[in-house]
């Protein structure tokens, strides 16, 4: 069998076989269906979650407050909290130095005149001395671990004039306070007896 009369023979088989299968009609519709089909199923998704998207936005803008969007923190990023200013309790070394009486409980007028400044002078050595405006004054004093507070009062003279009683006014304090230059003494009943300022 030559060539010819091969090729011959499979183009035959070949077209009995087509004429075989029945005609399919609306090929090019069904496959345009489809692919419509298909496009509308991802617009459908795509719409569901944009909404979704949406919804979760105004509930976070909601829990907000309305006024400002959510922020959500940030991996690996922390928030500094809020660190509260501790004061330190009054101690010998920080109270040490001169003080002159702003206000004691009981006296009107601080602004006499005296012929000494009527100051008290701590020391870190647990011991002070002043002026009551005409006396000399000395003594000892301790400062516990919350500001408790003790004084001793040493001999003095007695010369009459309008005195400041820095000698009452600690030996009658159980407790002290010290904000920046500011010294305070309380008796045992709470209220404040005298409050100092720091002039060095």
């Amino acid at each position: 069998m030559s060539n010819t009369d091969l090729e011959d023979e499979l183009r035959g088989t070949f077209d009995r076989a087509a004429a075989s299968v029945p005609p399919a009609t609306g090929l090019t519709e069904r496959a345009t269906t489809g692919a419509r089909q298909a496009q509308r199923r991802t617009w459908i998704i795509s719409g569901a979650a944009a909404a979704a998207v949406a919804a979760v936005a105004v509930v976070g803008f909601s829990l907000g407050g309305g006024s400002a969007p959510v922020q959500l923190p940030i991996a690996g990023r922390e928030t500094p909290a809020a660190t509260p200013s501790v004061q330190a309790p009054p101690s010998a070394e920080s109270v040490a130095g001169t003080w002159r009486p702003v206000q004691m409980a009981g006296l009107r007028s601080l602004q006499a005149d005296r012929p000494q400044d009527p100051v008290l002078e701590f020391r870190a050595d647990g011991t002070w001395t002043g002026s009551d405006g005409c006396n000399g004054l000395q003594g000892t004093y301790t400062i516990g671990q919350r500001g408790e507070f003790t004084a001793t009062a040493g001999p003095q003279r007695l010369i009459g004039c309008d005195n400041v009683p820095h000698t009452a006014v600690l030996q009658a304090a159980k407790r002290i306070t010290l904000d920046a230059d500011t010294l305070e003494f309380f008796g045992a009943d709470g209220r404040e007896l005298a409050s100092y300022a720091r002039t060095r």
